[in-house]
């Protein structure tokens, strides 16, 4: 009589994979991530190189800003492309997938981890630089007003100069020009008129009032009639509106380049990191090519 035994084990059928551990081995990841990294700066370094070779200062030899940045341009995506396909490659080659899925993924998660890293780098770079800038000025100037503030009753004791006497001295530099624009110095007519002109801008019942003021400075400083001096004003206040008008239309001019320079630049900036992406891609898939053969 025939005895069936029964391991307890399900054979396994033909064709069938069972796959085993961890399908993304971060490891494998951080390693390429490193390479890439090492590469992009070893090659932006030698770049560097090449660009400061091309300025001669002595025969006063620089090439064009155009053709400039657009050979920098190139080379920074040709350094990136091979820079992030060595990523991939060492990250695939690290890991040991079998998977062309498997490779993909670590070749992309290599340009993604590299993109989060150099953004991040450079962002805490350059905030930090900056900061700490803006925190030396603050702290030198408060530094700076404490000094100057504690060492001027000092100063003046020692010059025998009597603080009241520096106060009334202060207030007679800021006092008002005189009412009558006859007795104005050309200083003071120049700073009477400079006062006017805001008011002059605004226009309205203030603005009348600034400028009947103005006209009987420039009529009294030229030695004119009001009449003549009332000319001269409105042909200056027709030329500033002429100069403003013309500086406005230059601002949106320079502001329509600008808006369009920087969406050109975005959409640049998408296609070379789209093709950092196929780079990194591209050699993951050819690691595992190359170790199935």
């Amino acid at each position: 009589m025939a005895t069936n035994v029964t391991t307890g084990m399900v054979p396994i059928e033909n064709g069938a994979i069972v796959r085993a551990g961890r399908r993304v081995s971060w490891g494998a990841i951080f390693a390429g991530v490193v390479i890439a990294v090492a590469v992009q700066l070893l090659l932006g370094i030698l770049g560097a190189g090449i660009g400061l070779s091309m300025v001669d200062p002595v025969e006063g030899t620089t090439p064009g800003a155009a053709g400039f940045g657009i050979g920098a341009g190139l080379y920074w995506l040709i350094s990136t492309v091979i820079a992030l396909g060595a990523g991939g490659y060492a990250a695939a080659s690290a890991s040991g997938v079998s998977d062309r899925f498997d490779a993909l993924i670590h070749g992309l998660v290599v340009w993604g981890v590299t993109l989060i890293l150099t953004l991040y780098l450079l962002t805490t770079a350059v905030g930090g630089i900056i900061g700490g800038a803006f925190r030396t000025v603050g702290t030198v100037a408060t530094a700076a007003g404490s000094t100057v503030g504690a060492a001027a009753p000092r100063v003046a004791q020692v010059a025998g100069v009597d603080a009241n006497d520096v106060r009334q001295e202060a207030s007679r530099y800021l006092s008002d020009a005189p009412a009558d624009p006859a007795q104005m110095t050309p200083e003071q007519a120049q700073a009477e008129i400079a006062r006017q002109l805001p008011a002059m801008a605004r226009g309205g019942t203030d603005g009348a009032r600034a400028e009947s003021r103005v006209i009987d400075i420039v009529a009294a400083q030229r030695k004119i009639s009001r009449p003549e001096a009332a000319q001269q004003v409105a042909r200056a206040k027709a030329d500033f509106q002429e100069t403003k008008t013309k500086a406005i239309a230059t601002a949106k001019s320079a502001a329509d380049a600008a808006a369009g320079a920087a969406a050109s630049t975005s959409f640049v900036l998408v296609l070379a990191l789209l093709v950092g992406a196929a780079a990194s891609a591209f050699g993951a898939t050819t690691a595992l090519r190359r170790r199935v053969r």
